[in-house]
């Protein structure tokens, strides 16, 4: 049998329960996850994306990349930790601010948020819920198709059989201003034909469902006719 608390052990164990009281009354009241609020790494392995992220993902998704061409979209597993493609520093609040997105009109509490999400990557798994079947790449490879899909794939059995023609997506992880009001995305998008562009998406919480505020183009790759990369 354990002795008893000593005076000193109980005022400390009192105050750390009051601190997690507090710590739990926040994130219900904003409505968020305990992977939110105490963070989703897991076991000291690659952390997942958090749940809440996929509805901003999809809308993105859904109102930039989709047209009644997309047959098949091939999305990279893990998360992007930079913004642009040459990018070999890790991102700064002071550094993004200098590039002046969206005119330097985000908040210094959504940018901090969304640079600080993103410091390390993460994995994200078939949660999302498009009109198109997806695919997933992992080190250049496509894997599987996901059981989550709204639709299934038909593809041949033969290893020779290409996939369609897709759109390859990338996303990073999403920062979120402290009362969940606004969110902050970076998404790349690489064409079949090698052209694409990497672009800041703006969110703003209208009741429960999120709005596309405004995007900003961070890069774009022309094709061989034009002059070629533009990155700032």
């Amino acid at each position: 049998m354990p002795g008893r608390l000593t005076v000193a052990e109980t005022a400390l164990y009192a105050s750390t329960m009051r601190k997690l009281a507090a710590i739990l009354t926040v994130g219900c009241w904003l409505g968020l996850p305990w992977q939110a609020v105490f963070g989703d790494e897991t076991g000291g392995g690659v952390a997942e994306a958090p749940v809440e992220d996929y509805p901003l993902y999809d809308r993105a998704i859904e109102r930039l990349f989709l047209t009644s061409r997309t047959r098949l979209l091939l999305i990279e597993r893990m998360t992007v930790t930079r913004l642009l493609p040459n990018q070999t520093e890790p991102m700064t609040v002071d550094w993004f601010y200098e590039q002046d997105y969206f005119t330097g009109r985000l908040s210094r509490e959504l940018v901090h948020d969304f640079v600080h999400a993103n410091r390390a990557a993460a994995r994200l798994e078939g949660r999302f819920r498009i009109g198109v079947p997806y695919r997933f790449l992992s080190n250049g490879l496509i894997e599987e198709p996901e059981v989550f899909s709204r639709k299934t794939l038909k593809v041949a059995r033969s290893a020779q059989a290409p996939l369609p023609s897709s759109e390859h997506l990338a996303f990073s992880k999403i920062g979120r201003t402290w009362r969940n009001e606004q969110a902050l995305l970076y998404v790349e998008q690489v064409r079949p034909d090698g052209t694409g562009a990497g672009f800041l998406v703006w969110f703003e919480r209208k009741g429960q469902d999120w709005k596309i505020l405004e995007t900003d183009v961070v890069w774009t790759i022309r094709d061989e006719s034009s002059e070629g990369e533009e990155f700032p």
